[in-house]
């Protein structure tokens, strides 16, 4: 396991006493970006992000787009969306994210988060970084309450259906074996490599895959399984750690 390139610290930057409030705000919610595009960005946020109902859809359908890297056609963006490093973010066309969705794509020298055509995000998903990549391919469907998380490389594959409460990491641990420094000292950003679920899977509520794993394509894993190795193509997986019960 090695820790992944060019550490980004969330916590560094809140106890730097030589930046404003202000100034670590603008870090950890626009990283390296130009004080008219946070002025910008704050404007359609605050005018735009709790209104309700068809207006709401309306207003941000037209000024959200001004936010990202690159945006494709009717998407839709959903209340109270948290969009951290926005112009790391790239929507294809047809996105939904539905209401309180985060999208983080913070980091330092990370390409950031894309969603391809067709994806759906149910509310309350977290989807962020911390320096990694993540990229969510075609028609994936990701339900209510999960969270994707990345300071490597982690991929969706096409069409893939992600149930509520799922987890899915690449990167994020930490060093037992360093005595040098406590859990809390430690980035967490510790990685075995890229987390690849491939297409055409279905994870069941609950599932949890771990960092450096890679799903297969067509794979079923059940509900509340723990992935903490390979699973191989055509298969359905169970249980705490995850085990192949047959081929389909």
């Amino acid at each position: 396991m090695t820790d992944a390139p060019a550490d980004y610290k969330i916590k560094g930057v809140l106890k730097d006493e030589k930046k404003s409030a202000f100034r670590k705000y603008r870090d950890i919610y626009y990283g390296n970006t130009s004080l008219g595009y946070v002025i910008k960005s704050e404007l359609i946020v605050t005018l735009t992000a709790g209104v309700s109902g068809a207006l709401g859809l309306f207003l941000r359908q037209i000024l959200y787009p001004r936010l990202f890297k690159s945006c494709g056609r009717k998407v839709v963006f959903g209340k109270n969306l948290t969009l951290r490093h926005a112009h790391k973010i790239t929507l294809g066309d047809r996105v939904v994210l539905d209401d309180n969705v985060v999208v983080d794509a913070k980091g330092e020298s990370n390409e950031g988060v894309s969603l391809g055509d067709d994806v759906y995000v149910g509310r309350n998903t977290i989807i962020y970084c911390k320096n990694g990549d993540i990229a969510i391919e075609r028609a994936v469907n990701i339900s209510s309450n999960c969270q994707i998380y990345s300071s490597n490389k982690l991929t969706l594959e096409r069409q893939s259906v992600i149930a509520a409460y799922t987890y899915i990491l690449s990167g994020g641990q930490y060093d037992y074996k360093d005595r040098t420094k406590t859990f809390a000292e430690q980035s967490g950003m510790v990685t075995r490599g890229p987390t690849t679920v491939g297409p055409n899977c279905w994870l069941a509520a609950g599932v949890v895959i771990v960092d450096g794993v890679t799903v297969g394509e067509h794979c079923v894993i059940a509900a509340g399984a723990v992935v903490t190795d390979d699973i191989p193509p055509d298969s359905l997986a169970a249980g705490t750690p995850a085990k192949v019960l047959k081929s389909i």
